[in-house]
């Protein structure tokens, strides 16, 4: 399956309404053999656009939004509101703990470490919590890395620190959207 992903069009600097260009966003997105990651911190802007009803299904875009930390959860309950074939969120950089959370509706989680020179270290245990609600919740678990801090705390480059978590990699994938609805902008 080829992948792209593409980043926040939705407007999340320019005023209450969707930029122009998120409407027209996915209109190249119609060549099934790709599936489209869309990522957001603004899904309120993409539930807008399916409240005024601009939007029409395809099974090849993913809907996903960010969540750091607990402060910005709401947002997973926004990108519920939208039809998407698959809904994701992308804990990264994890820099706190989301307990307690609800995957419902959502089919995959990204996990990932801060990396740069200024990241903040993640703790496991708000890896913990993710995984667990994952198991719980039946959504897909996708580990990316534990970023500039490792797993034992030590702080080096992201490569050094790897991506194993509970002693093996995590590169689940959320169930084929071949027969689940996707979304364009009209």
């Amino acid at each position: 399956m080829a992948r792209a992903a593409r980043g926040d069009r939705a407007g999340d600097r320019h005023g209450p309404r969707p930029r122009p260009e998120a409407r027209s966003l996915p209109r190249d997105r119609a060549v099934t053999r790709h599936k489209y990651q869309v990522l957001t911190k603004r899904p309120d802007r993409l539930a807008e656009l399916a409240a005024y009803g601009t939007l029409r299904t395809l099974p090849n875009v993913w809907l996903g939004t960010s969540v750091e930390d607990a402060r910005v959860l709401f947002r997973i309950d926004e990108l519920r509101r939208v039809p998407a074939a698959i809904r994701f969120i992308s804990f990264e950089p994890l820099i706190g703990s989301v307990d307690p959370i609800d995957l419902s509706g959502i089919d995959w989680a990204i996990v990932g470490g801060e990396s740069g020179p200024r990241a903040r270290p993640v703790e496991e245990a708000w890896i913990d919590e993710i995984h667990v609600a994952c198991r719980a919740q039946g959504a897909a678990f996708f580990f990316k890395q534990w970023g500039a801090w490792g797993q034992d705390g030590r702080k080096r480059a992201k490569k050094a620190n790897g991506r194993t978590y509970r002693g093996r990699t995590w590169d689940e994938m959320p169930p084929s959207s071949s027969q689940q609805d996707g979304y364009c902008v009209e």
